[in-house]
C-alpha cells in the first residue's frame, strides 16, 4: 500500500486483542472468550456505541457461519456416510485386504502409513486412528513392527500428512482462502498444501523408518501377546479380563452363532454382500472425484471446478454413497427415515468439531474490509481494513526476504496449534498471509498454506500431547510424552524443509 494511513484506537485494540489471543494460546487455553471480547471492544471502537458492540458479537459469528457453512455440510456428509458404511461394516472390509500382506516390519511400516493416510483423507483421522489400531495395528506389532513406531506412523500420515492438507473434504484449506481474502482461492490453498503436507509427510516418515529400523523385529506372536500386556500408558499390567483392540469385531462375530435362524443367516449373508460392494465402491467414487478434480489442471481445455463446486462434489456423491448404503442395509421404506438421523449426526459431529471456530473467524475477518462491511452493515467503501492498514502502517518493519516470512507465518501457526485444536489458527493466518503477501511480493496462497501446515501439523496432532495425539497414544498403548519426544524431531525437521520448498516451488 502506497498510501499513509492513519491508525485510530480500533487499529490498536484489534493488534491488542490479536496479541491476547496468542498468549492465550501459549497457555493452552481456548481462545473463543479473547475473539468474543475482541470482536466487542474492536467494533465499540469503530462505532462508538457499545450496543453495536454487542451486536458484533452475534454479526460476526454468523457472517462467519455464512462464509464457512459450506466447509459444515461437507463434514455432515462425510460423517452420514461413515455411519451408514459402519452399520454394514463396510469401513472395516475397506482396510482388511492390507492384513494379508504384512509380513514383516518393512511391510506393516508401508501399510499402515498408506491405509491411515488414505482414509483420513476421506473420513479425517477421528474414525482413522481406531480402525486402523482396531484392524491393522495387531497384525503389525505381530510383524515386528514396535509400538512406538507404529503410532508415530499414525500420527504423521493421519493427524500430520492428511489433515494438514485436507484435500477431499477442504475445511483446512477453505477456512485459509477465507481469512486471506476474497482474491485466494481455496482450490489454490489446497493444491499447495497438498504438495507441502506430501514433502513433510514423506521426510517425517523417513526419518521415522531410519531411526526405528534398528528396532524392528521377526514376526513372532508373542510380541501381540507381550503388547496386550501392557496398559493404554505404555505400561505393564495384568492382562486378566483384558482383550486385544479386535473385542469389538469378535462380539460382532458372536451375533453370527448358531443360534441364530435360518432367515436371520440369509439376512446377515446379503449384508455381507453389501458391505464388499461399498468398501469397493466408495473409495472408487472418490477417487473418481479426485480425478475430475486434478484432469483439468493436465488437460488444458477441460471444465474447471471453481468455488465452492469442488467442496460441492465431494457433499455430492458422500449423499447419494450414504443413501444407497443405508437403502441396501434397511430398505427403501426405512431408509427414509434413517438418513435424515444419519444427517443429525452429522450436523452435531460438524458443530462440535468446528463450532468453536466461527467466533474465533469471525473476529479475524474483523482484519478484512469485505468482512467488516458485511459484520456492521455498511458499504465497503466505508469499511475499515484493520489488519491490512496496520501492515501498512509497518511496512518499513517488514522484512523483504521471502524466507523469513514463510518462516515467520510457520511460527505464527505453530503457535496457534498449541491450544491442540489445529484448525482454530487457521483465521490467523490465512488472515496474516493475505496482508503480508502483497506487502513483500509473495502469493499470499502460498503463506496460507504454510500457516496451514504449521497450524494443523502441531495442533492437529503431532507435537503438542493434550490434542488428538492421545488418541494414537492410548490405542498404541504407549506413552504419550514419549510418542511427543519421538515425533518432535523428524516433524520439525520435515517442516523446515517444506517451507523452504514452498519458497522455491510457488515464488
Amino acid at each position: 500500500m502506497q498510501f499513509d494511513v492513519v491508525l485510530n484506537v480500533s487499529h490498536w485494540i484489534y493488534l491488542l486483542s490479536v496479541l491476547v489471543i496468542i498468549v492465550t494460546m501459549l497457555f493452552r487455553a481456548n481462545v473463543v472468550v479473547p475473539s468474543v471480547l475482541g470482536t466487542f471492544f474492536v467494533v465499540t471502537a469503530i462505532t462508538g456505541s457499545p450496543i453495536s458492540g454487542l451486536i458484533g458479537i452475534f454479526s460476526a459469528s454468523f457472517v462467519a457461519a455464512q462464509e464457512l457453512f459450506n466447509i459444515f455440510l461437507v463434514i455432515t456428509f462425510m460423517t452420514a456416510l461413515l455411519n451408514a458404511l459402519k452399520v454394514i461394516q463396510a469401513d472395516v472390509r475397506m482396510v482388511e485386504p492390507f492384513r494379508r500382506v504384512m509380513r514383516g516390519g518393512i511391510a506393516s511400516f508401508l501399510v499402515i502409513a498408506i491405509s491411515t493416510y488414505t482414509i483420513s483423507l476421506f473420513f479425517w483421522p477421528t474414525p482413522a486412528v481406531p480402525l486402523v489400531s482396531a484392524i491393522l495395528l495387531p497384525a503389525a506389532i505381530a510383524a515386528g513392527l514396535p509400538p512406538l513406531t507404529g503410532a508415530m506412523v499414525i500420527a504423521i500420515t493421519g493427524q500430520g500428512m492428511a489433515l494438514s492438507s485436507d484435500y477431499v473434504i477442504g475445511v483446512a484449506p477453505g477456512i485459509s482462502a477465507k481469512a486471506a481474502g476474497a482474491a485466494v482461492s481455496a482450490q489454490v490453498v489446497a493444491d499447495k498444501a497438498l504438495v507441502l503436507s506430501l514433502i513433510t509427510g514423506v521426510i517425517a516418515l523417513a526419518i521415522t523408518f531410519f531411526c526405528a529400523r534398528k528396532h524392528f523385529r521377526k514376526p513372532d506372536p508373542e510380541l501381540l501377546v507381550e503388547w496386550q500386556a501392557r496398559a493404554s500408558d505404555g505400561t505393564s499390567q495384568e492382562i486378566e479380563h483384558q482383550g486385544s483392540f479386535d473385542k469389538a469385531e469378535m462380539a460382532r462375530a458372536v451375533n453370527y452363532g448358531t443360534s441364530r435362524s435360518d432367515e436371520e443367516h440369509a439376512e446377515d449373508r446379503r449384508i455381507v454382500g453389501w458391505a464388499r460392494v461399498f468398501a469397493i465402491l466408495t473409495p472408487a467414487a472418490f477417487l473418481g472425484v479426485i480425478l475430475l478434480l486434478a484432469l483439468p489442471r493436465m488437460i488444458p481445455g477441460l471444465p474447471v471446478l471453481r468455488g465452492g463446486d469442488a467442496a460441492g462434489l465431494v457433499g455430492g456423491v458422500a449423499f447419494i454413497l450414504m443413501m444407497l448404503a443405508t437403502l441396501a442395509t434397511v430398505g427403501p421404506r426405512k431408509m427414509l427415515d434413517v438418513c435424515p438421523e444419519h444427517m443429525t449426526d452429522g450436523f452435531v459431529f460438524a458443530f462440535k468439531a468446528m463450532g468453536s471456530v466461527l467466533p474465533i473467524a469471525g473476529f479475524f475477518f474483523l482484519g478484512a474490509n469485505e468482512a467488516t462491511s458485511q459484520i456492521l452493515g455498511i458499504p465497503l467503501d466505508k469499511a475499515p481494513s484493520l489488519l491490512f492498514e496496520l501492515i501498512s502502517a509497518g511496512q518499513h518493519l517488514i522484512p523483504g526476504n521471502h524466507f523469513m516470512m514463510a518462516f515467520g507465518v510457520l511460527l505464527v501457526g505453530m503457535i496457534s496449534g498449541i491450544d491442540g485444536s489445529g484448525f482454530s489458527g487457521l483465521p490467523l493466518t490465512g488472515t496474516l498471509s493475505g496482508a503480508l503477501g502483497p506487502v513483500i511480493g509473495m502469493d499470499p496462497s502460498t503463506l496460507a498454506a504454510v500457516g496451514q501446515m504449521g497450524s494443523v501439523w502441531t495442533g492437529g496432532g503431532t507435537l503438542i500431547a493434550w490434542s488428538s495425539l492421545i488418541a494414537v497414544a492410548g490405542f498404541a498403548r504407549v506413552h504419550i510424552l514419549d510418542l511427543v519426544r519421538a515425533l518432535t524431531l523428524p516433524v520439525l525437521i520435515a517442516l523446515f524443509i517444506s517451507t523452504i520448498s514452498a519458497v522455491l516451488l510457488f515464488s
